[in-house]
């Protein structure tokens, strides 16, 4: 039997909670991040999008492009209130959940009797009756067209891709809305004369794989809709990060020690309140234009900023100054068997 997930996305989350618990921000152009020159925007409301502000962007640029924006502090406690109020509402619905972030999740509905589509509408009608805030969903067989699916009617719309329909909604599809294809990729598969995943199922596995090395076998499956992953509910979390995946490459390693900053100052925030879980190491990760990645990793538990600075620079060092698409930030937590170990 066809399996049923729903991609649940909150519209600009953060910056939707600063206009609901301020309401002169309505219709105002909204950023969430840091007011210095160093920071870098956590978020940006859709009128603030329309200049062409968003996420991960410097606070300065951000300002060059929208001089009316109205800059909010960060108040991680909000958005953590609002996600645990939405995530009571999945439980409702299903056991099976998988957060991504404060503001998204996939949920596994294959168990209930009611149409995707109507319980992604009702779940988002649940939402904005209890918190005032809006989603959007993606529903359909597999994780990977759920999440592009959740995009596609935003804010606050939702589609369903049908098994039966997938194979027509794949070929239309262009490339650029597949998860993993940068600006970078976009070039790369022009210039094979690519566009659409139409386009690129003309290719055999072989010849994506000579071409594209490991980066064309991912893409022979997801051009064509495969994605057999599980819905994940990991109950002992073994590590917590926070990742920010760039629209542009990114080569510039001062921009990326900005992002890096605002994402340890979400992590530190997500690790207080599980203080009953000891940190075992501290973790960079970067993903390179060509899809290789590196982590690097330290041993302790004090979230400093220094830290992660100089793991970032030897992470950076490996790349030999390829451009980064994903950097993320976290940290891995001192198992039952670690803990062991040390008696």
């Amino acid at each position: 039997m066809p399996r049923k997930i729903i991609h649940i996305d909150m519209d600009c989350f953060y910056a939707a909670i600063e206009v609901r618990d301020d309401p002169s921000l309505k219709g105002k152009p909204v950023g969430v991040g840091g007011s210095s020159g160093r920071g870098v925007l956590t978020t940006a409301n859709y009128e603030a999008r329309k200049y062409g502000c968003r996420s991960a962007m410097p606070v300065f640029k951000a300002k060059q492009l929208c001089p009316e924006i109205i800059l909010t502090p960060v108040r991680f406690d909000a958005y953590q209130e609002a996600s645990d109020q939405i995530r009571a509402i999945f439980a409702r619905y299903t056991d099976l959940i998988q957060p991504l972030s404060l503001d998204e999740a996939y949920l596994d509905v294959s168990h209930r009797t009611e149409s995707g589509a109507a319980l992604a509408q009702e779940i988002r009608a649940t939402i904005f009756r209890e918190t005032r805030l809006t989603a959007s969903a993606g529903i359909a067989p597999n994780k990977m067209i759920a999440k592009v699916a959740s995009d596609w009617n935003k804010p606050d719309g939702q589609l369903e891709v049908k098994p039966e329909e997938v194979d027509g909604f794949m070929k239309g599809l262009r490339v650029a809305k597949l998860q993993g294809v940068g600006k970078r990729g976009q070039e790369t598969l022009a210039k094979m004369g690519v566009e659409t995943c139409g386009d690129l199922q003309r290719f055999s596995k072989i010849e994506l794989a000579e071409k594209l090395n490991r980066w064309g076998l991912e893409l022979y499956e997801r051009c064509r809709g495969r994605d057999d992953r599980e819905v994940s509910v990991d109950r002992t979390r073994k590590s917590l990060s926070k990742e920010r995946t760039f629209r542009e490459n990114i080569d510039d390693v001062d921009w990326l020690m900005n992002v890096l900053r605002s994402l340890r100052e979400e992590v530190a925030e997500a690790v207080e309140r599980k203080s009953d879980q000891e940190i075992k190491s501290r973790v960079v990760k970067l993903k390179f234009d060509d899809f290789t990645q590196t982590t690097a990793e330290k041993a302790g538990g004090v979230m400093d900023e220094a830290s992660y600075e100089e793991l970032l620079r030897l992470a950076w060092s490996r790349g030999e100054g390829k451009p980064v698409r994903l950097l993320g930030v976290g940290v891995k937590f001192a198992t039952e068997e670690d803990q062991m170990d040390l008696l």
